[in-house]
């Protein structure tokens, strides 16, 4: 095994086929396309619509389109998908096909882990604005029968030969840290099962959206998790004053105003010092725009380049150098999130530029580290 390699895995969204949720919620055959395709500019030189461009508007329900991602991904330096998976308790899943299909089919034959999107999915109307407060599928916890009918729902995925692994074990990301003692009792549940069934355990690790702080990446060390995957991509966002984006929400509220910051900016003070230990894994993002799903109420980040991605995961890359291969894992914020402009997908802008640019970040890095 290279010990110089990098571990990238991409974050990657099952949404883009219908279901019948998004039939009941959002009207006949709906998928996100349609709120990407629909998106319009907010300001001079936004970029909206964005189109995909080698892929297509594809259809996750087709095979060919499922090996035609996995294909690219392998040959930009992807190592693997991290699919989002939703369990909302008492047996609830939504968006499970695509991966149902990739794990019975056996194809792709492309590495691949879970990351549990544990969170109420909430009313909005897409494209327009945000309808606070209307929970459409409510995400419950109800106890340890469910956790353990929960584990058994996705231990045939841990046990195929494509799932990755950290010290031997799969690697399952959680999204949301909820109530403590429900949150100890999954994990302990989950590591007594995964024992039981032969496996050396589960790697758990929690994805959360705050800024990188030592003393918070502890607390979540000490209720149970492996690992921490601070995803910061708003920091040039939360970093401000609280005077500032109160001004920012209230321009946006009542005038109109997205709130919209620069990607040279936001990748300026990404990392912190922290990043430089083992259980914490970086995320590097190649753009961000919100507003094909929340319009004017999103935010955006403006002008990002392959350029500028390549030097992002670069800086990255080098400050985890120093760790052993197999926590030298960055997460790619994300592989097809098109309707938070959240991609490295190839669109009508930049063709392939953005894994190019990971590509070579990587290679560049190979060869130096």
């Amino acid at each position: 095994m290279d010990v110089k390699k990098i571990r990238a895995i991409a974050l990657y969204l099952p949404q883009f086929h219908p279901t019948p949720e998004n039939d009941r919620f959002w009207g006949e055959g709906y998928t996100e396309w349609v709120s990407v395709a629909g998106a319009k500019p907010l300001f001079p030189g936004h970029r909206q619509p964005r189109i995909p461009k080698d892929l297509g508007f594809y259809d996750l329900r087709l095979p060919e389109s499922r090996i035609a991602q996995a294909d690219l991904a392998r040959k930009y330096g992807v190592e693997g998908f991290c699919y989002w998976h939703y369990w909302f308790g008492n047996g609830k899943r939504m968006l499970e096909r695509p991966f149902n299909e990739v794990l019975a089919s056996g194809q792709p034959d492309f590495p691949f882990c879970l990351a549990w999107a544990n969170h109420h999915w909430y009313k909005k109307l897409w494209g327009k604005d945000h309808v606070d407060g209307q929970i459409m599928v409510e995400q419950t916890y109800p106890g340890e029968e469910d956790y353990v009918r929960h584990f058994y729902e996705v231990l045939p995925a841990f046990k195929d030969h494509r799932y990755i692994t950290v010290e031997g074990k799969p690697l399952f990301v959680v999204f949301v840290p909820f109530v403590t003692e429900e949150m100890q009792k999954f994990l302990s549940v989950w590591r007594e099962l995964a024992l039981k069934e032969g496996l050396k355990g589960i790697y758990f690790v929690l994805q959360y959206k705050n800024d990188s702080d030592k003393a918070l990446h502890d607390s979540y060390i000490d209720l149970g998790f492996d690992g921490v995957n601070p995803c910061n991509l708003l920091h040039v966002h939360s970093s401000q004053s609280r005077l500032v984006r109160g001004i920012r929400k209230a321009g946006q509220k009542y005038l109109g105003i997205p709130r919209v910051y620069s990607y040279k900016s936001a990748i300026k003070d990404y990392l912190n010092e922290d990043v430089v230990r083992e259980n914490i894994f970086p995320t590097v993002f190649p753009n961000w725009d919100h507003s094909p799903r929340s319009g004017r109420n999103g935010i955006i980040i403006k002008n990002s380049t392959p350029e500028l991605f390549k030097a992002h995961c670069k800086e990255v890359f080098y400050a985890i150098a120093h760790k052993p291969y197999d926590k030298r894992i960055v997460f790619i914020k994300s592989w097809n999130e098109w309707g938070e402009g959240n991609y490295i997908e190839p669109d009508q802008e930049f063709g392939c530029g953005f894994l190019q640019a990971l590509k070579e970040a990587i290679d560049e890095f190979e060869e130096k580290a």
